[in-house]
């Protein structure tokens, strides 16, 4: 039997054990897998990508049987001590792993607040990713909505210890095929911070199907900060979904430096007035590592601003994908929408596909993009070098300057620096010293 029916086999299982307020979102997402199937190259959306390759290899469904001796820890982001940490091993969130600090935050399991006093907010807001990604992999994380965490933000509440949520696979014994799910709300006038991470432990090759969606009320302010530095043979498709729904702020930063595969959907749907978005990226692949960045901005509201900057650093047979689509609709005047894509190619088997994309149905909107694909600057190589420093050093400094535009929209001291060591060491792997920024 193929991996997609054995998945799919999983999923009508699911149907059949599951009987909760959640069962008939599962069995209509299971349905559209169905008739959508996983995409392939004819897929506009997934034209560079290529994920059917993935489904042609057994893996273990993620399920919430997790070994007590599973050393997530190794994973922790700085200064984890004073922060809420939520964890998903294989998919599934693990309550026991988990610590929650922020008496304003709250943390229930999906089923839990499909039931509850925030049915309400489930049933509006769960699965809205799905209007803006019409393909089988959207699809297939909800038609296993099992094992799913509802975070909320209590109105008028700064949540002051950060969220780190860290998705973890247990790949020792066999491949593993995960799918985690999350549903954020933050109430009207609250603030908080999220820092997303990825590990694994163990060698096998593992597949993550990942969907976090958050609703953003009057007023309130989010900073969301996504790290990925899996190993070779870890996969990701990563989907956040942003819906302000009235005035709001969102800060998004998303680090990519490894995996196989990783395809990053990021979408803002500006559903209010005044509503602000800034949207930050930094991919830094060698190897074979294929990165897809996929952006929306859906400006649905008058008087709405929004910038989007993304680099690119590509070395060995990597491949980078940026496809960035910002739409402003008829009603939403005094528009003000930015997007750009840079992009440094270290190696001649290094390849980037860029398309930024703008539809405009609005007359009295300010909106621009714009790309470029080049090598390192020869100059500035030659004036560090007839300053006496060596090639290695000077090619190091000059990623370096390359890459701070991104790193300096990091926010918080501790993972800018957790961060920039990282690229440090990749840096330091290519040319020896590598000097922080």
């Amino acid at each position: 039997m193929s991996t997609i029916n054995i998945i799919k086999d999983k999923a009508r299982e699911l149907g059949t054990t599951q009987a909760d307020a959640l069962q008939p979102i599962r069995s209509a997402a299971l349905a559209s897998f169905d008739k959508l199937g996983v995409p392939a190259v004819k897929h506009e959306e997934w034209k560079y990508t290529r994920i059917s390759q993935l489904f042609n290899q057994s893996y273990k469904i993620g399920t919430d049987t997790v070994d007590s001796k599973l050393n997530w820890e190794l994973f922790r982001l700085p200064e984890f001590e004073t922060a809420n940490e939520l964890v998903f091993i294989n998919g599934v969130y693990n309550a026991a792993a988990s610590t929650v600090r922020s008496a304003g935050l709250v943390v229930l399991p999906l089923e839990e607040a499909a039931k509850g006093e925030y049915a309400s907010i489930v049933s509006k807001h769960l699965g809205h990713s799905a209007e803006y990604l019409k393909d089988g992999i959207n699809a297939l994380n909800t038609s296993f909505l099992v094992g799913g965490v509802f975070i909320g933000v209590n109105r008028s509440t700064e949540i002051e210890h950060p969220v780190y949520i860290y998705t973890i696979n247990d790949g020792r014994a066999e491949n593993v095929f995960a799918q985690p799910r999350t549903l954020v709300h933050v109430a009207a006038n609250a603030g908080v911070m999220f820092v997303e991470t990825y590990g694994s432990i163990g060698h096998a090759d593992h597949f993550t199907n990942q969907v976090m969606e958050v609703v953003v009320e009057q007023d309130a302010r989010i900073e969301y900060y996504k790290i990925q530095n899996d190993h070779a043979g870890a996969s990701l498709v990563s989907t956040t979904h942003f819906r302000q729904v009235g005035k709001s702020y969102v800060h998004a930063v998303t680090i990519s430096l490894n995996g196989a595969m990783v395809r990053n959907n990021l979408n803002m749907v500006m559903e209010a007035e005044y509503c602000e978005s800034n949207m930050y990226g930094l991919y830094f692949t060698s190897d074979s590592c294929h990165v897809d960045n996929h952006t929306i901005v859906d400006n649905a509201k008058p008087h709405c601003l929004s910038n989007e900057y993304y680099k690119g650093i590509l070395d060995g047979a990597s491949t980078g994908v940026f496809n960035g689509k910002i739409f402003v609709r008829q009603d939403a005047q005094k528009i003000n929408a930015f997007q750009s894509n840079k992009n440094i190619l270290l190696s001649d088997t290094a390849s980037v596909y860029t398309k930024p994309q703008l539809e405009i149905f609005a007359d009295d909107v300010k909106c621009s993009h714009g790309c470029t694909i080049g090598r390192l600057d020869e100059e500035g190589l030659f004036y560090l070098r007839s300053r006496g420093i060596t090639e290695a050093t000077a090619k190091s400094l000059l990623l370096h300057s390359f890459a701070v535009d991104i790193l300096e929209q990091v926010k918080p001291d501790a993972i800018r620096v957790y961060i920039d060591q990282l690229i440090s060491e990749r840096l330091g792997s290519y040319y020896g010293n590598a000097y922080p920024i």
